[in-house]
């Protein structure tokens, strides 16, 4: 947050402070009243809680009050607001607010600050801007929930992927390299069988979470709706073309759900700085953008689910149910599936045992915090490749561009080619391949070959981070509706149907009522603002897709 904790070196974000017109706006819509020294504002594990901006006095946020490992996380005087991102997405404290001092507070409801986000310009691109910087040191410094597991546990691995894609801040004890972790398990007698283990503050220990545990923890906004009954719309997937085809729906009046397996933003959500997205000449963050999506989808009453796996889709008498891993079932009349692809694995023996510590397949700040200052490797030619070398560059020297092919010229973007020739701790090697990896206690380095000459060579690096092509997200559709011979879904005039069948509109599937937009589509433009276009598209023809069927809006 805005404050270092005690005795840490970590870096400092602005402080942000509430004008006196923003006060008096703020006051409007809340209450003051006194708070003494050791008054909880709000609790970790809480499933919401208000907004407060202190007026006189000081106020602190407590990772673990009460426990032993209890610490500073910030601090706060007059005139600044606490509270985070998760706030705004339905996320539950892992946090406490205390008063350190005596004081005055004002204390405004968190439908008031919503409803301040989605109206008011300045004080939402403040609350907003700060929020997310917040955010962005807790996953820094590892503060919030604490995760116990073996690095060669592909349990854990999964857990450290899923929290890393969710921008869910993580402390990990690795049973290999931490004394503590043998510590804590022992006070809480936890056994080998029980691992992995995740301490969420104010919630009960998991042990061994299932997907049905980590839904319930991790998944539901605590104002979630129960989508067993039918709705309009469903949108599998929520990378930037789903939550558009989420916000644009619920805005035309669909009653509309959003399923995602991992957590709103999709991949877009792990890219450093987007670019080329029209309207930031100075870049976005595509966690931020990933944060606008979901509040602004919230604002217009879409029933949001994280961690909702889809696992199965049936398909009878115009009505679509998606089936996920933890038993959830949602069904609609219409059904968008946004749900992208997954980055290819590298084809090296043993690989899967670093994945997820030290071989990784995003690079965002949790990434980058695990090999500051030390040499890294970032395989792959096309621009998701690119603008990983160059946020990792900010932190890591060398930085090692691997490359397959002759060039960059096909398959990056000119900006990004520019860049990377500027920038002296980016080395380029075209023509380049990853035949082995090497390690001990982590990730030493690489052996690559040039496929030109054949030579061989080694690279020193402490990660590796991968973006070679991905592979669609359809297995759990079962071959339904129809694919193309990699897994993407045909739409549109690429689906061949019998002599008598309604031609599928555009960005619909062979099976009517069906659209797919973004990745997981046949033929997609692999772009954030080509999703967002196809999301809201995908919405208009709903409408004429019941139009020409004769199907009504529920």
């Amino acid at each position: 947050m805005d404050e270092p904790a005690r005795g840490e070196n970590v870096e400092r974000a602005p402080v942000s402070r509430l004008s006196g017109d923003q006060l008096k706006r703020l006051a409007a819509l809340g209450s003051e009243y006194p708070a003494p020294a050791g008054e909880v504002l709000f609790l970790a594990g809480a499933p919401s809680y208000d907004f407060f901006v202190v007026l006189d006095g000081t106020a602190e946020i407590i990772d673990r009050l009460g426990q032993l490992e209890e610490r500073l996380v910030a601090s706060y005087g007059h005139a600044e607001f606490l509270g985070e991102i998760g706030m705004l997405t339905g996320e539950r404290s892992r946090f406490a607010g205390v008063m350190k001092s005596p004081g005055r507070v004002l204390r405004v409801p968190l439908e008031q600050i919503r409803t301040i986000v989605a109206q008011d310009s300045d004080l939402s691109e403040l609350i907003l801007r700060t929020f997310l910087v917040r955010r962005a040191n807790l996953l820094r410094r590892g503060a919030g929930i604490t995760l116990i597991g073996s690095r060669y546990d592909e349990r854990c691995r999964v857990l450290l992927h899923s929290f890393s894609l969710s921008r869910t801040a993580v402390e990990w004890l690795d049973l290999e390299d931490r004394p503590e972790a043998e510590v804590l398990l022992r006070r809480f007698k936890v056994s080998l069988t029980d691992l992995p283990v995740i301490l969420v503050p104010g919630r009960p220990l998991m042990r061994n979470p299932q997907p049905a545990d980590i839904a319930a923890e991790f998944g539901e906004s605590p104002h979630a709706v129960d989508d067993q009954e039918m709705c309009d719309l469903l949108v599998v997937g929520g990378g930037p073309g789903g939550l558009a085809a989420a916000v644009y729906g619920a805005s035309e009046g669909l009653t509309t759900a959003l399923i995602d397996a991992d957590a709103f933003g999709g991949q877009a959500a792990t890219s450093s700085r987007i670019e080329n997205y029209l309207g930031f000449p100075a870049g976005l963050p595509g966690a931020e953008l990933a944060a606008r999506g979901t509040i602004q989808a919230a604002k217009f009453g879409v029933r949001l689910h994280r961690n909702a796996r889809a696992a199965a889709f049936t398909s009878e008498d115009g009505i679509h149910t998606v089936t996920c891993d933890d038993g959830r079932a949602f069904s609609a009349r219409d059904v968008i599936i946004a749900t992208g692809a997954n980055h290819r694995r590298l084809a090296v023996p043993g690989i899967e045992t670093w994945e997820s510590n030290g071989v990784y397949y995003a690079a965002t700040v949790v990434e980058a915090t695990y090999s500051r200052g030390r040499p890294v490797a970032v395989i792959g030619g096309a621009n998701s490749a690119g603008q990983a070398a160059l946020f990792l560059a900010r932190t890591s020297d060398p930085v090692y561009l691997v490359v397959r092919g002759d060039d960059l010229d096909h398959s990056m973007s000119r900006y990004l080619i520019d860049a990377i020739a500027a920038d002296p701790r980016i080395h380029v090697r075209v023509h380049t391949e990853v035949v082995g990896l090497s390690a001990d206690s982590e990730v030493t380095g690489l052996e690559v070959v040039d496929r030109s000459s054949g030579r061989r060579s080694a690279l020193t690096v402490s990660a590796v981070f991968v973006f070679i092509g991905a592979t669609p997200c359809t297995d759990w559709l079962d071959e339904r509706p129809a694919m193309d011979p990699d897994g993407f879904l045909l739409t549109g005039q690429d689906v061949a149907l019998p002599a008598g069948h309604r031609m599928p509109l555009p960005f619909e599937t062979s099976v009517p009522g069906v659209f797919c937009v973004g990745d997981a589509r046949s033929g997609s433009v692999k772009r954030v603002a080509a999703a967002v276009g196809e999301g809201s598209a995908a919405v208009r023809l709903i409408f004429d897709r019941r139009r020409i069927d004769g199907t009504e809006v529920l």
